[in-house]
């Protein structure tokens, strides 16, 4: 038996077994095995030739958004309307085969996108080149799920699934669990809360089926079964997603409403150029990207050319950005703008940036 026909088996159990106490640590260990099989399912094979034309892709620019959905959403007209790359666009499935990067530039910033082949049913299991496509995915520091408005929700549901399946977490938050596998001293194992959806011999249960008896286990919060298992594969992604749906000139505007105020959502028409100023807004805070303009002193600053951080930079990572040696050289920074209590203010190389900051480093 092969690991996709475990794979089915094992869903298949999952399906049939009710959920209640009495079945809950068979459950616990069937969706470990799962974890598991689906984890050297992804593992890249050793024989050549599997990498695919285009899939390899350098990642450039200051951060990567990946492009996800099913075939015929639009994804290839975004990219050409949002960047200067042409991507085949064609009323029929299936017109991007391989993997398209293009660039958005927007406040001084090159976004990467890439405009990924339709994702299909069954991905995950490799069909349609699925295992390429979520490779690349969990790379990005962003996905954007495309979602053809005209269509029923349950696409979402079955991409958002194809991407559990294989350790992408969309808009979650990575579980607050300590775990560190030991050389002997069996299970150790402590809570700082109440746990109320998993159990000392759950998680004992859990770990013998991956062949681990000796390892150190803390829960700093009310975890699930699952979320203990994805700690303990370790190779799970969590990123931030913006649900786009699109063709919105083809439907009600109610429907419209409706779909807007679903969370992290986003409603836009490619083809009538409907409400893409607002999606750039959206994909710029989501990626918590931040300018901070640089100033010589006697000269006045340099907006020109700005630098690129992530929110929750400080002054000595401006300073790695501008150059590796300079963090050790800073006597004092000045700084104007909204992290600053009065302009400019003197600070030291722990003061945390905020977007369109300036900054004057001061060497010793």
């Amino acid at each position: 038996m092969g690991i996709l026909e475990k794979i089915q088996e094992i869903e298949r159990e999952i399906s049939r077994t009710q959920k209640n106490k009495a079945t809950e640590y068979h459950l616990g260990l069937l969706k470990a095995k799962l974890a598991k099989y689906r984890a050297e399912l992804l593992e890249p094979s050793k024989k050549g030739g599997e990498k695919g034309e285009g899939f390899d892709v350098l990642k450039s620019g200051d951060a990567r958004v990946s492009l996800i959905g099913f075939p015929s959403v639009g994804k290839s007209t975004l990219l050409s309307t949002l960047t200067k790359t042409e991507s085949e666009a064609a009323n029929y499935e299936f017109t991007t085969l391989t993997c398209i990067p293009g660039v958005i530039q927007y406040k001084g910033a090159n976004i990467q996108l890439l405009d990924l082949p339709g994702i299909i049913e069954g991905a995950a299991q490799g069909k349609g080149r699925g295992r390429q496509v979520i490779a690349v995915a969990r790379t990005a520091d962003l996905v954007l799920m495309m979602l053809d408005a005209t269509k029923p929700d349950v696409h979402r549901d079955l991409l958002t699934n194809e991407l559990e399946s294989v350790g992408i977490r969309l808009n979650k938050a990575k579980p607050n669990i300590y775990f560190k596998i030991k050389k002997g001293g069996g299970l150790s194992f402590n809570s700082t809360c109440t746990l109320t959806k998993c159990s000392e011999k759950m998680v004992q249960t859990i770990l013998h089926s991956f062949k681990i008896f000796n390892a150190e286990v803390l829960f700093r919060e009310d975890a699930t079964t699952e979320e203990f298992i994805d700690v303990v594969v370790g190779n799970r992604v969590y990123l931030p997603c913006i649900y786009v749906y699109n063709k919105i000139d083809q439907i009600s505007i109610e429907e419209v409403d409706r779909l807007a105020r679903q969370p992290h959502s986003v409603v836009v028409s490619c083809n009538m150029m409907l409400n893409l100023d607002y999606l750039l807004d959206t994909i710029w805070e989501y990626l918590k990207l931040i300018r901070v303009y640089t100033k010589k002193p006697g000269q006045p600053p340099d907006f020109e050319d700005c630098l690129i951080l992530r929110k929750g930079v400080n002054v000595e990572h401006v300073c790695h950005a501008i150059h590796r040696t300079l963090a050790a050289q800073v006597k004092y920074a000045l700084v104007w703008g909204q992290s600053a209590k009065f302009s400019p203010q003197r600070v030291g190389i722990n003061h945390f940036m905020a977007d369109e900051d300036v900054i004057q480093i001061v060497k010793k």
